[in-house]
């Protein structure tokens, strides 16, 4: 599933593209890409046509149009959702689901998804820590490289949970944003092992790992995200290029660009986690108390 900087780069190319449009017609393809949108594929259709794009805006992994009728139409890419901006004359994309048309007839902006796990939908705008967000994601938390994102607090709520350092930092109501391939990375970095215990954190480590996981996330925006497949790409169809920068994730048995131990694999949450058994070594058990 795209991560923070993935969405992030199909978000900006929305805004160049899309943002001040107005829609003409909406065709939907495939009812499954709005199965979310519970009104039915009519409904859907009809409350978009004729509106304006005020613009694109994103909170961690969700992206969303802001629209000048006070909706939203909230976009979940899953694992192989595309918002792709094309000509009119284009043939259409083998994986088609949604498409809508401008008024100034200009370029279209199609939503394609190979394996029908994203979806569209339109949601009221709710306030959510100060900010307008679609009340369906209204309890996401907002991600580290939120202007208004607030390191103690998040450094507070962290250390206070009981769980894996890892599964804390994929919990999206804690923070936003960061997926299995950004939180391998902020924990190689950081030096810490994918299970230490967050409440065992000190203040320095969690400041460390959050400080990392907006690091790596800003460098994979500036490659253009991560891609493993043709499956993620911007509005234009390229594809990022940080995986050639990643120094944990995917790397299972090749030398750790620090220490030189290889990296290894463990089983995580029905995924895997990867990290370096000399960098980032586990934690001793907790004591049982007698």
């Amino acid at each position: 599933m795209p991560e923070l900087p993935e969405v992030e780069v199909v978000r900006a190319g929305l805004e160049r593209h899309v943002a001040g449009r107005v829609i003409a017609s909406v065709d939907i393809l495939h009812p499954r890409a709005i199965r979310r949108h519970v009104e039915g594929p009519a409904d859907f259709a009809g409350r978009l046509g004729g509106v304006k794009i005020e613009a694109a805006r994103r909170r961690g992994k969700y992206l969303w149009l802001d629209l000048a009728d006070g909706e939203a139409m909230l976009a979940h890419l899953g694992m192989s959702g595309q918002m792709l901006v094309q000509p009119g004359e284009a043939p259409d994309e083998k994986h088609l689901r949604v498409r809508l048309r401008f008024a100034d007839g200009g370029p279209e902006l199609r939503f394609v998804d190979q394996r029908t796990f994203g979806g569209l939908a339109l949601s009221e705008l709710v306030e959510a820590d100060g900010t307008p967000v679609p009340a369906t994601i209204a309890h996401i938390a907002r991600d580290p490289m939120d202007p208004l994102f607030d390191p103690a607090r998040t450094v507070s709520a962290l250390r206070r949970r009981r769980t894996e350092v890892k599964r804390a930092l994929l919990d999206q109501t804690l923070v936003s944003g960061v997926g299995n391939i950004y939180a391998d990375e902020a924990l190689w970095r950081s030096r810490l092992h994918w299970a230490r215990p967050t409440d065992r954190l000190t203040a320095r480590q969690a400041e460390a790992v959050l400080g990392a996981a907006s690091e790596v996330m800003g460098e994979a925006l500036l490659a253009g995200g991560t891609s493993f497949d043709t499956l993620y790409v911007n509005v234009n169809g390229q594809s990022g290029y940080f995986d050639r920068s990643l120094n944990a994730y995917g790397r299972e048995g090749r030398p750790c660009g620090r220490c030189g131990t290889a990296i290894r694999r463990d089983p995580f949450m029905n995924r895997s986690s990867f990290s370096c058994p000399s960098c980032q070594p586990k934690p001793r058990p907790r004591r049982r108390t007698p």
